[in-house]
């Protein structure tokens, strides 16, 4: 029998002011986590796996850091705890075809390309320690550009990505300013840079002997320093961000080829043919291979993808374009546009942990089946911020429409239509920017185990929303990548067996709902400076 592995090493996007708890009954765990699967070549299915947990590092409000070299002898050990457990199935561990990875994204980190080592700690995709950094470059001069905003759309219709700390070159440029270790090495031009990806691959494929110094194009697409529509490291962009040549930048490769080899441990000489971002990975796992097809995320945070096929469209409507995935070396990209949502199962977790109101998903879906609506409650759960469409940094959370008749549980059936809401906010900037309708939406993460919230969003959404029977799809779509690489899977090969939930409201009551959560946002913007602003309508 054959079998492919799936390395995934894994960070929840999840911001780190919400505390963390675990959930009873198969809740969707938020520590962040290494994790190393078997996929049965002929069945799709995973059959074995283990899961080390990782720990942030949070010296400062606002830093997220880990250790590299802790997340690497964790991924070695979860690769040899898992080849052990096939032994015990029975399977050799030569049976493996090969390895994909994915990984959360826009993760930052540099190391000494003499001696391996990390130079600082990996600084993690949610930190925010560069936001003065961001408001250095928009005040910096581009000639034929006067105005911030057209900066930014110069910036973006290049890179894809608004000015965010969010994407990884403000992080390599904290790096390459505050610590002296990197400034030597970047004068030493021993600087080696990457994304989580290219630490794991050029690690595992030998390191300082004669490792693979890569990465794909969807992990170089959220670095903001390659440009979209070439799929190449672009000098403008390099050069606007100051970033000196002694910096050194990975090869940038396609999703789905073999890069190169188990240098050692129990798969040594095994490929390593898939490497996919997270948010992507699960793109290619929900089987969204058609322009028009959506999927979306549902952790800690929501991640809402679009594939717009072979055209990468610049958004003006709040969205990001992204790279989806690109297939193999001769095959052409695919593009997508994406949007996140910041609070969505934080949202519910506050209600268990903060407020008390909820238990466990049993007895949130108690709750929201004892009513028929929020009577007139609307919660707008920006703990931090709304991102796509408004990015909105001031903007917090905000109650509105209580009355002597609000109940526990239209707060919490008004949690989950919040996040329904923002869900639908994204999907109507996609189509705006696409020029065509979504008509379906496919959804993954711990929240989908919960048939009430997803009739909630079919209803709010007034589409399709479809929810597969084999939930690891994060995991399967570096899978597929790798396995693609080899010829062991064909992307028409692949079936979904799928549960499918349908509106059950009427337009008019969509459109009003819609409007009323359109006039709650507006009261959660500019709250730090005391002021709303009005929504524009798309």
């Amino acid at each position: 029998m054959v079998h492919i592995i799936l390395l995934q090493y894994s960070v929840n996007r999840r911001k780190f002011r919400i505390r963390k708890s675990s959930w009873d009954n198969g809740e969707e765990d938020k520590r962040d986590k290494n994790v190393f699967k078997v996929f049965s070549s002929k069945t799709h299915l995973p059959i074995a796996s283990h899961q080390i947990n990782t720990t942030n590092i949070c010296l400062n409000e606002g830093w997220v850091e880990q250790d590299p070299i802790d997340i690497l002898n964790k991924i070695k050990e979860t690769i040899s705890v898992t080849c052990d457990k096939l032994k015990s199935m029975n399977i050799s561990p030569e049976c493996v075809a090969t390895i994909g990875i994915t990984n959360q994204r826009e993760t930052t980190l540099v190391w000494d390309k003499i001696t391996g080592k990390p130079l600082y700690n990996a600084i993690i995709w949610m930190d925010v320690r560069t936001e003065g950094i961001v408001d250095r470059f928009l005040s910096k001069d581009i000639p034929h550009f006067t105005t911030i905003n057209e900066k930014k759309q110069y910036l973006q219709s290049k890179s894809g990505l608004t000015m965010n700390p969010y994407f990884s070159v403000f992080k390599l440029i904290w790096l390459i300013e505050n610590v002296p270790e990197v400034m030597s090495a970047v004068k030493e031009k021993r600087c080696m840079f990457g994304t989580m990806d290219t630490w794991i691959i050029w690690s595992l494929t030998g390191g300082v002997n004669s490792g693979v110094h890569i990465t794909d194009v969807t992990n170089a697409s959220r670095t903001m320093l390659m440009n979209i529509h070439s799929l190449n490291w672009d000098e403008n962009l390099i050069e606007y961000f100051s970033i000196p040549n002694g910096v050194l930048l990975p090869e940038i490769r396609s999703c789905s080829e073999v890069y190169g080899y188990m240098f050692d441990g129990p798969l040594f000489g095994k490929p390593i043919s898939g490497c996919v971002g997270d948010q992507q990975a699960a793109l290619i796992g929900q089987m969204c291979f058609e322009a028009g097809e959506a999927k979306s995320t549902f952790g800690t945070g929501c991640f809402l993808l679009y594939n717009t096929g072979h055209k990468a469209v610049i958004s003006k409507h709040g969205l990001l374009t992204t790279v989806a995935y690109k297939l193999g070396k001769n095959v052409d990209a695919v593009y997508a546009l994406e949007g996140s949502v910041a609070v969505a199962g934080a949202a519910v977790k506050w209600l268990k942990d903060n407020l008390g109101i909820i238990s466990n998903y049993d007895h949130l879906s108690t709750l929201i089946n004892s009513i028929p609506d929020t009577n007139g409650v609307h919660f707008v759960p920006a703990f931090s911020g709304l991102y796509a469409p408004y990015w909105k940094s001031d903007a917090r959370g905000t109650i509105v429409g209580l009355t002597l008749d609000s109940t526990d549980a239209h707060l919490a059936r008004a949690t989950l239509e919040g996040v329904g809401f923002q869900t639908k906010d994204v999907l109507e900037s996609m189509q705006w920017d696409a020029g065509h309708l979504i008509t379906t939406l496919k959804v993954d993460g711990g929240m989908t185990i919960s048939n009430g919230f997803l009739q909630i969003l079919a209803n709010l959404c007034g589409i399709p929303v479809v929810r597969p029977k084999m939930v690891e799809t994060t995991a399967m779509g570096a899978a597929l990548a790798a396995g693609i690489a080899i010829g062991l899977w064909k992307i028409q090969s692949i079936k979904s067996i799928s549960d499918t939930f349908l509106s059950s409201i009427s337009k008019q009551e969509q459109l009003n709902k819609y409007n009323e959560w359109k006039n709650a946002v507006s009261r959660s913007i500019g709250w730090n400076n005391d002021e709303s602003e009005d929504i524009e309508e798309f």
